[in-house]
């Protein structure tokens, strides 16, 4: 059995610098080597990560399995499962029609399990085998002549009901209805039934309360509250099951000194962004009063806080070392002791016990 390779960290008092006051370090021990993939086989970019009951977990990668084509609108996206072990069980999907550029990875309470394509703007749900049942949105077709990406207007083209552009993430109530935050355009939440109809949205461009600026994440708690992780706006909004605004909140908290971006120039004054606290990527263990959330390259951490918004601790910093991330940008957590970090720009899946 090989052995853990354990990132400790102390826990660190509240310390001043420049007044600012630190997070406690919360210790975490990182698995080595947990993924085995097959031989030759690599993940990609990881955007998701997720855990049925059964403690299988699924990783979304943005790879490639079709060879050739141009570097830019390649497919990007494989679907693989493994064991609770950490064993390769099979890939999902192989050069589905639907994936394009991999974004989003849910397992609902039936095992049923979602993908959300941000290349194809097309969700899907497929039973617990990998066989598609619903699919939800439509990409430009490559027979058309104006299949294109989508063009960015300021301000963006009104959204349509039933369709989505560059969607982000989805989640579940307890009746089973469900929520997409779709994402980079349209900055709203679709809404659907039980029965893959279409309900509502809620959400529009801008700053304010109830409005949302890259809504990249969605989570809902045990008392079906909708958690959206408004990224570009840096903070967390709360609705209601009907779009209500409830509250919102901030995870940001210091950057110690020292941190370095794994990718791109570190900022020389950390003060500057505040401790950043955008919300990569967000989740709630079952049944629990906290809210994991992933940091994007820079920070790159993992903040533990309540669902009030209080922030309890911070995993691992800015770095390529097992315990640090870069990009953050999916989470699953079955219980609030063991997390999953998917990584873009690591390109990795990280299995992480906390409190060893």
């Amino acid at each position: 059995m090989k052995q853990l390779i354990t990132v400790l960290v102390a826990l660190i008092a509240t310390v001043s610098s420049a007044g600012a006051q630190y997070a406690p370090q919360i210790p975490v021990e990182s698995v080595p080597d947990f993924f085995r993939l097959p031989a030759g086989v690599n993940f990609g970019e990881v955007p998701a990560v997720a855990v049925n009951s059964q403690g299988h977990v699924f990783v979304f990668s943005r790879s490639n399995p079709t060879g050739g084509g141009p570097a830019y609108g390649i497919h990007a996206a494989q679907l693989f499962e493994f064991s609770p072990s950490g064993d390769f069980i099979r890939e999902h999907g192989r050069g589905l029609y639907a994936w394009a550029f991999a974004h989003g990875l849910r397992i609902d309470a039936k095992d049923d399990i979602w993908t959300v394509d941000k290349g194809s703007n097309m969700v899907i749900r497929m039973n617990p085998e990998g066989r598609v049942v619903w699919v939800f949105g439509r990409k430009a077709e490559s027979s058309s002549e104006g299949a294109r990406p989508i063009e960015r207007r300021n301000p963006p083209a009104a959204p349509q009901d039933g369709r989505f552009r560059e969607p982000t993430d989805v989640a579940f109530d307890s009746q089973g209805n469900i929520y997409v935050s779709d994402g980079y355009i349209n900055s709203r939440v679709a809404k659907y039934d039980t029965n893959g109809d279409w309900v509502m949205s809620w959400g529009e461009p801008g700053t304010g309360p109830g409005q949302l600026r890259t809504p990249h994440s969605i989570a809902i708690d045990k008392d079906d509250n909708v958690y959206v992780g408004d990224r570009s706006n840096a903070r967390i909004q709360v609705f209601d099951k009907s779009g209500n605004f409830l509250r919102m909140f901030s995870v940001a908290t210091p950057i110690a000194p020292g941190s370095t971006a794994v990718n791109g120039t570190t900022p020389t004054d950390l003060t500057d962004i505040g401790g950043n606290g955008a919300p990569n990527s967000m989740c709630i263990p079952p049944g629990s009063d906290v809210i994991f959330v992933g940091e994007s390259t820079f920070p790159g951490r993992i903040i533990k806080a309540t669902l009030q918004g209080e922030v309890l601790g911070v995993i691992g910093n800015a770095g390529r070392m097992l315990g640090e991330f870069s990009g953050v940008h999916g989470l699953a957590c079955p219980s609030e002791d063991v997390l999953f970090a998917a990584e873009t720009s690591n390109s990795r899946v990280q299995k992480l016990i906390l409190d060893p």
